[in-house]
């Protein structure tokens, strides 16, 4: 038999009776409305702490005129794990009901500054509550997210952040550190051969891809300097592109021992190296466990998948919105996305 504990059974009147104010004043507290002492506010935050309180979500959610309306602003193509994404944003949808929120896919080039710019600028003019962004780190798409936030929209940036910007909250890992791992990795993995690495990105201009490129540089330059990088390609995280690039890459350079894809279209490369029988000479370090990833990753291909849990993610961004669009505290620890360094031999 489980055992209810006295704070569970707690109302709003019980808060203020132990207060000792009234049931509107608890209400003006909750709601951070003016009209109330210092005094009075520290005393009701005290007994709520003390119970341990929490309104009943369910509750004040149906008392809404209406329900939120969240935007998630997602990038166009086929890049798996974005779609991951947005697919564990659908399988929210009973959890999203219940709360009366309602989550919309904006899909948009977030590699074009001026396109991603014009999209935000769309949403700046409507009725959402919040907005996830994909965000490129350019000053139109800056000016596009204060626009946002001026409006009274809570703003959070996905995967790549815009820290310039008077967003709300950044949801994904340590780009820096991502980085810093790959060039551990590739240097303890090629061992004590001489050659080159090369580097693929999406675009410099997503500021995940340019922190993990800039992590990626600092280890490689104090602790393998022996080692030659190349200068870095840009494949937009598409498929084609990045063949294309590495196939030509790999003719110009028999001597390449390392290859770290930053951000998506690696299968683009994995295919470059397979073509050019190379795939089992040179280590190769890509980011995130896909279905396509996993498979790399099996038949050896790939040596590590660097990887951030997209469920995470999804949940992460709907409930940080959340609590911004309530005015209550974001839980730091329980949105943190962690860092996750995948080989074929612990495949989950």
């Amino acid at each position: 038999m489980v055992e209810e504990t006295a704070s569970a059974a707690l109302t709003l009147k019980d808060i203020a009776r132990e207060a000792g104010v009234s049931l509107a004043t608890v209400d003006r507290v909750l709601h951070n409305r003016p009209g109330v002492r210092p005094d009075t506010v520290r005393r009701v935050q005290e007994t709520i702490a003390r119970n341990a309180f929490q309104p009943h979500v369910a509750a004040a959610e149906l008392a809404r005129g209406r329900a939120r309306r969240f935007a998630f602003v997602m990038p166009t193509g086929a890049n798996p794990f974005m779609l991951q994404i947005q697919a564990y944003l659908g399988e929210m949808s009973a959890w999203l009901s219940a709360r009366r929120l309602a989550v919309e896919m904006v899909i948009t080039d977030v590699f074009d500054p001026s396109v991603l710019a014009a999209s935000l600028e769309e949403l700046a003019g409507s009725e959402y509550d919040g907005v996830a962004v994909v965000a490129l780190d350019h000053p139109s798409v800056r000016a596009a997210i204060n626009d946002i936030v001026d409006r009274g929209i809570k703003v959070v940036t996905l995967v790549s952040d815009v820290p310039s910007s008077r967003r709300h909250h950044y949801v994904g890992i340590d780009n820096i550190a991502a980085g810093r791992t790959a060039g551990a990795l590739v240097g303890r993995l090629v061992g004590q051969r001489s050659g080159k690495i090369a580097i693929i990105a999406g675009s410099q201009g997503l500021r995940d891809h340019a922190e993990r490129i800039f992590g990626f540089n600092q280890v490689m330059a104090s602790e393998f300097s022996h080692l030659d990088i190349l200068p870095l390609l840009e494949g937009r995280d598409e498929d084609d592109r990045s063949q294309q690039l590495i196939s030509r890459l790999l003719g110009k350079h028999p001597d390449i021992i390392g290859l770290y894809n930053v951000g998506a279209g690696t299968q683009g490369v994995a295919t470059a190296l397979t073509e050019a029988g190379r795939d089992k000479q040179i280590v190769f370090i890509a980011h995130d466990l896909t279905a396509m990833t996993r498979r790399l990753l099996l038949q050896g291909t790939l040596d590590v998948a660097i990887s951030q849990n997209p469920g995470h993610e999804a949940r992460a961004a709907v409930r940080v919105l959340l609590s911004l669009a309530r005015n209550e505290p974001i839980l730091s620890e329980q949105e943190k996305i962690r860092i996750d360094i995948l080989m074929r031999d612990n495949l989950p």
